[in-house]
């Protein structure tokens, strides 16, 4: 396929309305086709561009995952280390007796919450595929709308939160949702005496040439920032948020969750990192093959990958990415590795293939599922 047939793809979904604008970015070994559709905005202001930087939310988690990493690799952290160490306040968590049990039938945690717990997202705290539990219903008062982490507390104060709200499930026993990935952000800003900006740009950005990933977009650079949108009731685009909004300075939450922007071209380099084995462009090498081999491999159960059905689908789930395990969709290649996020981003690498493809746009999604504009989109990069 070819990107005239790219651009088709994605420009029905600007032409129905539920699309202001998108890039998307397919790499097949060196061969690097972007595609370029609509507006930064519904009143289209300007032309999407290749440089066009976007709220990137979730597809933030692989970037947080690989920083653990690093910090595994340097002895700082151990995947067998309880995380009380760096996060005392997660010492004596409780656990609901049973997940459908009331917040204040609790049992002690069996064991202590490791690093791995963190990485796996199987810490006890986060999202099931059911939301009405008593224990999610507590979760939702501190672990809020990740794509606006610029209102929620400081780390300090947030995690004091999080303590207080039993886990849904013992250490290790349930893939959930999430939570892991902000707790994964703290850790690394504990354990490296750094804060989560500073570590990401030094470690990563800087010797991968990131230049416009970051937590925050300076004025001299809102000019490229799209605005944001949720879909209202009847699906069209509602504004959420403008590029002189929420981004505008480094907030006091850090989220390795969700709180990056970036580019198509930003999260190629990330990309290549993984596919490279953790060698970075210039010969540099910023993580050992056996740390991107555990990222990309799939680390749960087939009973876990079964009761995480609303945000997996069946597949599985590395460090920081679902892991695909079954060809379940066209798309749904065994080895995939990636994420979405939530403000409407996707990014995938199929390892073995030295494939890349990565969707940015500006429309949040409406729950889980993946979108049209995704679905689509993976179709074609699976049929290209």
């Amino acid at each position: 396929m070819t990107e005239t047939e790219l651009k088709a793809v994605l420009r029905r979904h600007v032409e129905d309305g539920t699309v202001p604008g998108a890039v998307a970015l397919v790499a097949r070994g060196e061969d690097v086709e972007v595609v370029t559709v609509g507006s930064v905005d519904t009143d289209g202001t300007a032309p999407m561009a290749r440089d066009s930087i976007f709220r990137i939310a979730s597809i933030t988690k692989p970037i947080t995952a690989a920083a653990v990493l690093m910090l595994v690799e340097e002895g700082v952290v151990a995947l067998e280390s309880p995380v009380e160490e760096w996060l005392p306040e997660l010492s004596k968590p409780t656990v609901v007796r049973t997940p459908s049990s009331p917040v204040d039938d609790v049992v002690p945690a069996a064991r202590p919450i490791t690093v791995e717990d963190l990485l796996s997202s199987r810490t006890g705290w986060g999202f099931p595929s059911d939301f009405s539990l008593p224990a999610v219903q507590s979760l939702f008062t501190v672990q809020k709308d990740g794509r606006a982490p610029q209102d929620w507390p400081d780390a300090d104060t947030w995690l004091g939160l999080l303590a207080r709200v039993p886990m849904l499930h013992q250490p290790g026993e349930a893939w959930l949702y999430g939570t892991s990935s902000d707790l994964q952000g703290i850790l690394i800003e504990r354990a490296s005496g750094r804060t989560l900006p500073d570590f990401l740009g030094e470690r990563f950005f800087a010797p991968l040439g990131m230049t416009d990933t970051a937590f925050e977009v300076p004025p001299s650079k809102r000019h490229r920032f799209t605005s944001a949108y949720v879909p209202a009731p009847d699906g069209s685009p509602r504004l959420s948020d403008t590029p002189d909004g929420r981004f505008s300075s480094v907030p006091r939450f850090r989220s390795g969750g969700g709180g990056l922007v970036s580019t198509v071209d930003d999260w190629l380099a990330f990309a290549r990192l993984l596919v490279n084995g953790g060698t970075a462009p210039d010969g540099r090498r910023l993580l050992t093959s056996t740390s991107v081999s555990r990222m990309t491999t799939n680390h749960l159960t087939a009973e876990q990958r079964d009761r995480a059905t609303l945000f997996l689908e069946g597949q599985g789930w590395g460090y920081g990415g679902q892991v695909d395990v079954t060809p379940s969709d066209p798309w749904n290649v065994p080895g995939r590795y990636g994420w979405v996020g939530g403000t409407g981003t996707t990014a995938h690498i199929v390892p073995p293939a030295g494939t890349v493809a990565i969707l940015l746009t500006q429309a949040g999604m409406a729950n889980p599922t993946p979108t049209p504009v995704m679905q689509d989109f993976w179709r074609f990069v699976a049929g290209g």
